[in-house]
């Protein structure tokens, strides 16, 4: 088990981090016709904003209870009231996640009351779904905003059955990480459909950042997992929890409307692909289709093509908790050694991390750490720290804003983990020095200097 170790330095340089009001909206993007609102600082919203941005190359919906200095001293019900009432005015969404930052925190603004009073003035907002969500950017990382925004969510919007009804054996709950894109979303949907199951994702950013264009414009999300579907969660008949992140929504969906649930830590290699398939056999009862005997054989065939060039190599991650256990797991599975871990916020999945130590820290303690190392695996924020090292970078989670198709990368699964041998694979190949066509050249010149100077010496 890998030792958790916390940074004890007075600053951070370069952060890993990211604060956890994004992770909440990011997660309230997976909801169709959603309005994440964070109440904060205008500034707090708009860095996010350009973050998002960047790296989704999408529209994305954002507002703000734009908090002054005076408001923030005397309290922000009414920052609160006016912007819910603002945004149902203008953009009719079905549901608004209004997500606390630092600021409002510390001033010990109570969320969960300002909603109550805005439901008692505001009775015509009944048809708008209201989540407040506990997320202060000074405690935790993306991934822990991320939990908290499905878990409220869950404990809020989902519906319990009717005592003594029928389930439908054929739905299936998927409560889906923040370390996955929605690329790997829709590649789940398609691997679970295969086995005759209906999927419900939450959140579903596959439908709404996965990078497509919409027939009409719209100020909110346009896709994702609609408040109706989030409803009718509670009459699934198992649930799939996909990162440890997601252990408590599936615990609060368990509590709430009696649906069991699975936790899958890793979705990346092998092993991961194979309690990945042996679940959803369980689950449908059915077996595993042909198509993913034959990719679980291509993956394996990678596996043996790959290996000479994977074996024996240091690599540095830094990474949230969950794709670090999931890249970094893989990553050993094929013979590398995990020189380097670097993470954001503690987790019980740390402890799984195939790593003598894992640190939370920032890029700088990845950096020193990764000097003897043949490969950095961070976000677009670690190129620097990789072309200072001389070391490849593979670029994996949020931002990615220096190359095309972040939404679109697949790692997940039989066919994602043999993409992603391709894709490492070729950059260590890459990092080999050949000789070059006049070392031989050179090299015979040498020898015949060496020759002559001890003839001469004679």
């Amino acid at each position: 088990m890998a030792r958790i170790v916390t940074s004890t330095k007075s600053c951070t340089v370069n952060p890993l981090r990211m604060s956890r009001p994004l992770g909440a909206a990011l997660a309230l993007m997976g909801l169709r016709n959603a309005m994440p609102l964070l109440h904060g600082s205008q500034g707090c919203t708009s860095f996010g904003l350009v973050l998002f941005v960047r790296h989704f190359r999408e529209q994305i919906p954002m507002q703000t209870t734009a908090m002054s200095e005076v408001a923030t001293v005397l309290g922000g019900f009414e920052n609160v009231e006016q912007a819910i009432v603002n945004i149902v005015g203008r953009t009719q969404p079905d549901v608004i996640g209004i997500c606390t930052t630092g600021v409002t925190e510390i001033k010990g603004d109570d969320l969960d009351g300002f909603i109550k009073d805005v439901r008692r003035k505001h009775p015509e907002l009944a048809h708008v779904a209201l989540v407040p969500v506990s997320t202060p950017d000074f405690k935790g990382a993306f991934e822990d905003g991320f939990a908290s925004t499905v878990a409220k969510i869950v404990e809020l919007l989902v519906e319990a059955p009717a005592p003594g009804a029928a389930r439908d054996p054929a739905r299936l709950n998927v409560l889906a990480g923040s370390h996955l894109t929605p690329g790997d979303i829709d590649e789940l949907r398609d691997v679970i459909e295969a086995f005759g199951l209906v999927p419900t994702f939450l959140p579903d950013i596959s439908g709404s950042l996965d990078g497509h264009l919409p027939d009409d414009f719209t100020p909110t999300t346009h896709g994702g997992v609609s408040v109706p579907e989030v409803a009718a969660m509670g009459g699934a008949a198992h649930t799939l929890a996909l990162g440890e992140q997601m252990r408590k929504a599936a615990a609060a969906l368990e509590a709430k409307a009696g649906v069991p649930f699975t936790l899958l830590r890793r979705l990346t290699g092998l092993a991961a692909g194979d309690e990945l398939m042996a679940t959803l056999a369980k689950i449908s009862g059915r077996p595993v289709p042909p198509k993913y005997r034959r990719q679980r054989s291509q993956l394996v065939d990678a596996m043996l093509d790959g290996h000479f060039y994977f074996g024996g190599k240091q690599v540095a991650i830094g990474a949230e908790p969950d794709m670090l256990l999931n890249i970094g797991g893989w990553l050993a599975d094929m013979g590398c050694t995990i020189e380097a871990a670097v993470t954001t916020t503690n987790s019980q999945a740390l402890s799984q991390v195939p790593a003598d130590e894992v640190l939370i820290g920032d890029l700088e303690d990845l950096e020193s750490r990764a000097e003897e190392c043949d490969l950095l695996l961070t976000h677009s924020h670690g190129r620097q720290a990789a072309e200072r090292l001389g070391v490849p970078l593979f670029r994996v989670g949020i931002p990615m804003f220096d190359r095309l198709g972040a939404a679109h990368q697949v790692v997940v699964g039989y066919r994602g983990s043999r993409d992603l041998i391709f894709a490492i694979g070729n950059l260590f190949i890459a990092a080999i020095k050949e000789p070059h066509v006049d070392d031989w050249r050179n090299a015979a010149i040498g020898d015949r200097d060496q020759v002559d100077a001890a003839a001469t010496a004679h």
